[in-house]
């Protein structure tokens, strides 16, 4: 009985992801496209809002089409997902204090370890560069300013 319920829910809010997909493109082809040397403001949003209602769909279809009954996640990809989650939001958290660099370097790290990537050396490998390419490919080819958190490192 309660699995009925939770696919229910589950169905009504990739019900409500189709509609809120629809709403925003109808919304963003008012701003208009702009042309390809010149996107205008309702470019981005329109496909945006197509690409959502369109995974919403799918999504619909597919848990028509999956056997009832079934939870989910079992209580170990449970686990996984939560500690997922939790490191979106320290590192979220902790970006101001640390830097953009060092959080992604510690928060790869952990998204390696809660998917249970063995060893230490594959895991800091994995982060090192993971931390090194975003280092590069913001700060010194597009110049974007990352966080550099309160010592200026990061």
């Amino acid at each position: 009985m309660e699995t009925r319920r939770a696919f229910r829910l589950e169905g009504a809010f990739d019900f409500f992801l189709l509609v809120a997909g629809c709403a925003i493109s109808y919304v963003s082809w008012g701003y208009g496209f702009g042309s390809m040397a010149r996107p205008g403001p309702g470019l981005y949003p329109f496909f945006l809002g197509v690409a959502i209602a369109a995974f919403a769909l799918f999504v619909l279809i597919g848990n028509r089409k999956a056997p009832e009954g079934e939870p989910p996640l079992d209580r170990d990809q449970a686990r996984t997902f939560v500690y997922m989650a939790a490191t979106f939001c320290l590192w979220i958290a902790a970006m101001p204090l640390l830097g953009y660099v060092a959080v992604t370097l510690i928060a790869t790290y952990a998204f390696c370890k809660a998917m249970k990537l063995e060893g230490r050396k594959q895991p800091l490998a994995i982060s090192i560069g993971t931390a090194l390419f975003i280092y590069m490919l913001f700060d010194r080819w597009l110049y974007i300013d990352l966080p550099r958190g309160i010592f200026g490192a990061g």
